[in-house]
């Protein structure tokens, strides 16, 4: 006679609400949860052809293998605990909740429950060798949660707590089904370092890691500079793209005086919904720096600060004299344009060094001043 499969987990829950939605907070054993998760690894599909290009993104770091061992090795010590919850997303196919019994049910299935905190814990009590005891995890269950949301589960928690890259928190928001400010930064990165003929074209580390030494730009560090354009508080507008994502009509308040001299990019944000308007400025932009200085530009030295955070930074400062100089805010300047404020300009390729120009905001503060002054603006 074959022996009985277990075919649910069935445990105690309890229903909390908050602004996010509904979660369920039970306890369950670790070789249920261990069967039925598994870390999310994101297929994207870009690019504007036929053809499929396939990007991976992980909602969770990476499995690192020596910390599942010493985790391993703690679960079997006398007085091993983890108070902290493990929290996970599941669809609503798998489970049945049952609010006057307060009780849950979970299929007993490999793999439908996805992590969004915890998966070393996981991982570590594989090795839980201990049959006599039990061994159970708090969980925080998320049913039918949008991408969007469990993307910012992820990065609020190990923003604070873990050091994840900033470049992984900025890159999570491409998922938003609403618009955002965050959203439209990264969408505009990732399409400057991926178009070739941009002057930006590899020069930006997605998720912060460099797959070429010419990736000398975080993701990070260019959606931060870009927003300091667009947005005075990016959480409140996102808040209220995701509020009104339903509402077509929807639109936030345009900006004018002297918060459009300082929010210059914000009316086009609001009114320009797919932002091709201001990845074009951004390009011609940069399309100038390039011709002004292509070897500090395109070059990935030791010593060359132009493209790398502290030249980036000052530029970026910079953008916005040489933008408002021509007094169209709302239109896109050409690369003509923009070409004729660095003509001015005297500093020699060989200028930008970490002699003249410290890493960091000396650095960024001296080529700005100098930017500025040379330039007459």
């Amino acid at each position: 006679m074959e022996p009985i499969t277990k075919q649910t987990i069935t445990f105690k829950c309890l229903e909390v609400v908050q602004p996010i939605g509904t979660m369920y907070v039970g306890a369950m054993d670790c070789a249920d949860l261990e069967t039925i998760t598994y870390a999310d690894v994101r297929r994207l599909e870009l690019g504007n052809d036929n053809r499929e290009v396939e990007d991976y993104i992980g909602i969770q770091r990476h499995l690192d293998p020596r910390r599942e061992k010493e985790i391993g090795k703690y679960v079997n010590l006398v007085d091993a605990t983890f108070p902290n919850s493990i929290i996970i997303a599941i669809s609503s196919e798998y489970v049945t909740y049952n609010a006057e019994n307060s009780m849950m049910e979970i299929d007993f299935k490999d793999d439908i429950a996805k992590v969004l905190d915890g998966q070393h814990r996981i991982a570590g009590l594989r090795h839980y060798n201990s049959h006599s005891t039990t061994f159970q995890l708090v969980v925080s269950i998320y049913i039918d949660m949008e991408l969007e949301d469990q993307a910012i589960v992820f990065s609020t928690i190990n923003k604070e707590q873990k050091s994840v890259s900033n470049s992984l928190v900025a890159d999570l928001f491409a998922f938003a089904e609403s618009r955002s400010p965050q959203k439209t930064g990264h969408n505009i990165a990732r399409a400057l370092t991926k178009k070739e003929g941009s002057p930006l074209f590899n020069k930006i580390k997605i998720l912060g890691k460099a797959e070429s030494l010419n990736q000398t730009i975080t993701q990070d560090t260019f959606v931060k500079a870009l927003l300091d354009y667009i947005t005075k508080d990016k959480q409140a507008d996102r808040d209220f793209y995701k509020r009104n994502k339903n509402d077509k009509h929807a639109k936030l308040p345009h900006v004018e005086g002297n918060e459009l001299q300082r929010y210059f990019l914000r009316n086009i944000f609001i009114d320009d919904f797919n932002d091709i308007k201001i990845a074009q400025i951004i390009w011609n932009y940069f399309y100038a720096v390039q011709q002004k200085w292509p070897s500090a530009w395109n070059e990935a030295k030791n010593d060359n600060i132009l493209n790398k955070s502290t030249g980036f930074v000052a530029l970026m400062k910079f953008f916005r004299d040489a933008y408002l100089s021509f007094g169209k805010i709302g239109d896109v300047i050409t690369k003509d344009e923009f070409i004729s404020i660095f003509e001015n300009i005297d500093l020699e390729e060989t200028d930008f060094n970490t002699t003249r120009y410290l890493p960091g905001g000396k650095g960024i503060s001296a080529l700005y001043k100098d930017l500025k002054t040379q330039s007459g603006l």
